[in-house]
Order: structure tokens, then C-alpha cells, then sequence
């Protein structure tokens, strides 16, 4: 079975005019041979330490914030594994990237298999229009971007965000995940399922 690797990294988000600073998780799934890698921010080498000589089969983009997909052309040469993005967020990657394209598509419901282990892509449209989670049931973990972290949605303030469109999707697709289910984030601390689903409703009340 896989495991999962982790490191943080930190830079820069830049959207609508506006930069903060971030630090931004990343995570490897996989076993001692091969792995994928959940997310492409700010600093190459820091993702490939922990990477260190497996192959690596795909990069797989949360979405296209530049926080998440920053590096990801140059993470692509490093390792020969393609980028795959949701095409729906190919309008916020080439705010980034206007000269690159990503290598491939993810689509929702689709498969990708690494060390034995099934990764399931969940389209969860609301932080970004292509956002996607990655649910590991072997692994009792979902991974989530910047869709649900520790506390609620991820913000949907700026432009190609929505706070219906998250909320719906966290409902639809997440909390119908097992209440052990872990749930690991773009950023910031670990929860489960369980933990965030009885708070859908103060959510929904809050607006944000």
C-alpha cells in the first residue's frame, strides 16, 4: 500500500491585484519505487527531497491558484511526469503559466492508480472553477486543495470563486465521505470528515 509524504512550502499568492504570503502543503503518495505529487508551489527542490528517487507518474494540480501550479513546468522537467489539470481551471493557470499548457486532463470520477493504491478524482468546483480533491479510500484520506480546510471552505472572494458552488460541492462530494475519513489541505493543519460536517449549516449561515 502507499504512503503519504508531506514537506511545506513557502512563497507568494497573487490574485486580483493583491500578493500574501503562504505556506503551502505538499503532498507525495506512493511507495519506495513510485509516487505522484499533490500540488507544485514555490520551491522545486524542497518537493523533490522528498520525492528523492522514485519515478514520478503525475503531478496533479488542486487547481490552478499560482501558489499550487507555480512550479509545476519546471517539477514536469525535473521529473518527466506530466501536470494534469481539471480544464476548467485552464483560465486561472494562464494567468501563471499564459505560455505552457499542462500536460493532461483530469476528469471527475477518473482513477489514477499509484503503488497499488486508487486515487479518485472529485471535481469540487467553488475555490477555483477546477478544483479538484483526490479521495484515497485504501488510505482512509482525502486530499482537498483549498476546497474544505480545518474550519470551513476555502475562500471565495475573488475572481473565479463562488461561495454557493463550494458549499455544494463540499456537501455533495466530501461530507458524504466516511466521518474518518482524514482530510489533508493546501494549507494549514489536518482534519477528518467527521469533524467538519456537523458545521455545513453555521457555514451556510456565515457566508464564507
Amino acid at each position: 500500500m502507499a504512503r503519504i509524504d508531506h514537506t511545506v512550502t513557502s512563497g507568494t499568492f497573487s490574485l486580483d491585484g493583491q500578493t500574501f504570503e503562504v505556506d503551502n502543503n505538499v503532498w507525495v503518495v506512493g511507495d519506495e519505487r513510485e509516487c505522484v505529487i499533490i500540488d507544485a508551489p514555490h520551491d522545486v527542490e524542497r518537493i523533490l527531497a522528498v520525492v528523492g528517487d522514485r519515478r514520478v507518474r503525475a503531478i496533479l494540480a488542486t487547481h490552478a491558484h499560482d501558489d499550487h501550479i507555480r512550479v509545476a513546468p519546471q517539477l514536469a522537467s525535473a521529473t518527466g511526469a506530466p501536470v494534469l489539470l481539471h480544464p476548467d481551471d485552464l483560465v486561472v493557470w494562464r494567468l501563471t503559466h499564459p505560455e505552457v499548457d499542462p500536460d493532461g486532463e483530469l476528469a471527475d470520477k477518473q482513477i489514477i492508480e499509484i503503488a497499488g493504491t486508487a486515487l479518485r478524482v472529485l471535481h469540487t468546483p467553488g475555490h477555483a472553477p477546477g478544483a479538484c480533491c483526490f479521495h484515497a479510500p485504501d488510505l482512509d484520506t482525502v486530499f482537498t486543495g483549498d476546497t474544505l480546510f480545518q474550519g470551513g471552505p476555502g475562500a471565495t472572494g475573488r475572481s473565479y470563486s463562488d461561495f454557493g458552488t463550494i458549499v455544494g460541492s463540499i456537501a455533495d462530494r466530501l461530507l458524504t465521505l466516511p466521518a474518518d475519513t482524514r482530510v489533508l489541505t493546501g494549507h494549514g493543519d489536518s482534519t477528518t470528515i467527521g469533524a467538519e460536517a456537523p458545521h455545513l449549516d453555521e457555514w451556510r449561515r456565515r457566508g464564507h
